[in-house]
């Protein structure tokens, strides 16, 4: 098959979630197909970036695109310009004329047999002029992280946070139902679709982890005392998470265990995260490193306390992968389908959460089983290999269906 991918960023570097996940999945799917990878590009990524694309397509397309820096006055501006509008900003931002333009002519052009388009925000450069089969490439269901961002907003901004979760309920409706099939990432997500968005054409295909790369190493310097927190602190989920976790959680961990650290691990940290170590001696934040796997390594244990979210926690199965016992809320640990108490521990609320932790510091046997279970269920069922085999299945699905069709 020959797949057209649109996507509104480079790939490299491989740094978060949603970028890890279409890495991988492109990384196997262009050893049997060919694939033609469009992108906004807003001039961040280094040459390096753009040469390192072969890794994951046969051509790279980049469209020029000038975005406002977040948090600037221009993009509060346009924040504030948007709210009058239909679309949701989150959308509306990221529309361009020229990538809808390119897609178009490529697939007029070549032998285009499927348009991909990942996540929800490039759907507004996907033409209706498309005569090929079109799949819509979920990563999560973006109305919920909307709403729960609304949920745990201040009363300064949740004015603004019910508008854009309005909004985006609405267009994510909207785009799903436009689409020959959805591909999500968790059965959970799946039912999202068909029970409140009315979509039928939907597949579920599964998150995976690279085992090769992700692989426990007894050697490793491990610390008995030591929670280690990952993810792009530039992605609002995390950042309200463990800022939360730091505050609300960390203390009541701190009256048990005197001794424990936190160690948060992720790119472009705001000044509130930044703070939480110039205020606790016991918190770190390393920002951006080139490697997590040293820090997975060091961890006594794995903590997810998200309370926004959407999609699979890709963080989840690298830890696990590593050999890492893991704490995660249910949000945290939503669409995986792992076991509380056996592949990992699941708790919500400040309370809870910390005796989980507590429990799990003050049990090292009874972590270290739970670690080992959960890194066997990892390495038999959650390569990327799998995924990348079932995404192609739906494809080739897709392709038949409009065959087919056709040919009636």
């Amino acid at each position: 098959m020959h797949l057209l991918w649109m996507k509104t960023e480079l790939l490299h570097p491989v740094d978060k979630g949603g970028r890890i996940r279409t890495y991988q999945m492109l990384r196997h799917l262009r050893r049997d197909h060919r694939v033609t990878y469009v992108c906004l590009d807003d001039g961040s990524g280094t040459a390096e970036d753009a040469a390192a694309a072969t890794e994951y397509c046969d051509r790279l397309v980049r469209v020029p695109f000038h975005p406002q820096p977040k948090g600037s006055w221009r993009f509060l501006g346009e924040v504030a310009r948007s709210l009058p509008a239909p679309l949701p900003y989150a959308v509306s931002r990221y529309r361009s004329v020229e990538m809808e333009k390119r897609c178009l002519q490529i697939a007029r052009e070549e032998q285009v047999d499927v348009v991909v388009c990942d996540f929800l925000a490039p759907t507004v450069n996907v033409s209706d002029e498309l005569r090929c089969p079109r799949v819509l490439f979920q990563h999560n269901v973006e109305a919920a992280i909307w709403r729960r961002r609304y949920e745990v907003a201040s009363k300064l901004e949740s004015a603004l946070m019910w508008d854009q979760w309005r909004k985006i309920e609405r267009f994510e409706r909207q785009q799903c139902r436009r689409f020959d099939r959805v591909v999500v990432v968790s059965e959970e997500d799946l039912r999202v679709h068909r029970e409140c968005y009315g979509v039928t054409r939907v597949s579920a295909v599964p998150t995976g982890v690279d085992l090769d790369y992700f692989r426990p190493n007894p050697g490793g310097d491990y610390t008995p005392r030591e929670l280690v927190f990952t993810g792009s602190m530039d992605w609002f989920p995390n950042e309200d998470a463990i800022v939360h976790f730091a505050h609300e959680v960390l203390p009541r961990i701190h009256k048990a265990v005197p001794d424990v650290t936190l160690t948060i691990v992720g790119r472009n940290p705001p000044p509130r995260v930044r703070a939480l170590a110039e205020r606790d001696p016991s918190v770190r934040v390393t920002g951006g490193v080139p490697d997590v796997r040293p820090y997975l390594e060091r961890a006594a244990l794995f903590v997810v306390p998200l309370r926004i979210g959407g999609g699979t926690r890709l963080k989840i199965y690298e830890a696990m992968a590593m050999g890492r016992p893991v704490v995660s809320t249910s949000i945290g640990a939503e669409g995986l389908p792992l076991r509380d108490g056996l592949d990992l521990r699941l708790a919500d609320g400040d309370e809870p959460f910390a005796a989980a932790v507590i429990e799990l510091l003050e049990q090292p046997l009874k972590a270290q089983m739970i670690a080992m279970r959960g890194a066997q269920r990892v390495r038999s069922e959650f390569g990327w290999e799998h995924a990348a085999e079932a995404f192609a299945r739906v494809c080739d699905e897709v392709a038949g269906e409009r065959s087919e069709r056709a040919a009636g």
